[in-house]
């Protein structure tokens, strides 16, 4: 019962779409725009750094906000509070990726996953924060960056959390979910047609 709790209150928090609402201030709705997602990336290149700012703002603290209510709040005195905490935050990033008040058409939970990592365990936030940034600084890519953030947070759940099995698969779903929310950046990827981060999205032209 925990566990579906937890799992509700981060969808909840999840649905709020950020890029959506910062999009409706600029009269744009980023998901008819770019990459078709009102994530982050898409907010940035849609309509610039202002609103890429707020979409990553408002996506980062949808997910610490419920993780911290279910650490300090609901289950604080819970031996498995940490694991309740995680599926928390599996609920926000399916939320954010799915809502279901928007035909379940979300982002892609990479920045709803950095607010997990801060309110899960921010001490993996600087190696994140290096393996992201280090790799669109080489690459240019913001989807392989996000990719190998993904496959870096089950990692350091597993080692830093007593070899948790139940743990590791939880967040080995983030990953899962990266990996859906990403097959056509993957597709783009091998065939060398992904787009970087410095490309724009006219929408004048749309």
């Amino acid at each position: 019962m925990n566990i579906f709790i937890s799992l509700i209150l981060g969808y909840a928090f999840g649905c709020f779409s950020t890029g959506y609402f910062v999009g409706k201030i600029y009269k744009v709705d980023i998901r008819k725009y770019g990459s078709g997602n009102s994530g982050t990336t898409n907010a940035l290149r849609t309509l610039g750094k202002r609103a890429g700012i707020l979409t990553l703002l408002g996506d980062v603290s949808k997910a610490v906000i419920p993780l911290l209510l279910i650490k300090l709040v609901f289950f604080k005195d819970q031996s498995n509070t940490q694991l309740l905490a995680l599926y928390t935050g599996l609920g926000v990033v399916i939320g954010h990726n799915y809502p279901f008040w928007l035909k379940f058409k979300g982002g892609k939970g990479i920045a709803t996953t950095g607010g997990v990592m801060i309110a899960f365990d921010w001490i993996m936030v600087p190696p994140a924060l290096l393996i992201f940034v280090g790799t669109i600084a080489i690459t240019k890519y913001v989807s392989l960056g996000s990719l190998l953030v993904s496959m870096f947070f089950p990692i350091w759940i597993f080692f830093t959390n007593s070899y948790d099995i139940h743990m590791l698969i939880v967040a080995l779903i983030y990953t899962v979910l990266a990996f859906i929310k990403h097959m056509p950046n993957i597709k783009r990827l091998i065939n060398g047609t992904e787009n970087k981060i410095n490309q724009k999205v006219n929408i004048n032209n749309k």
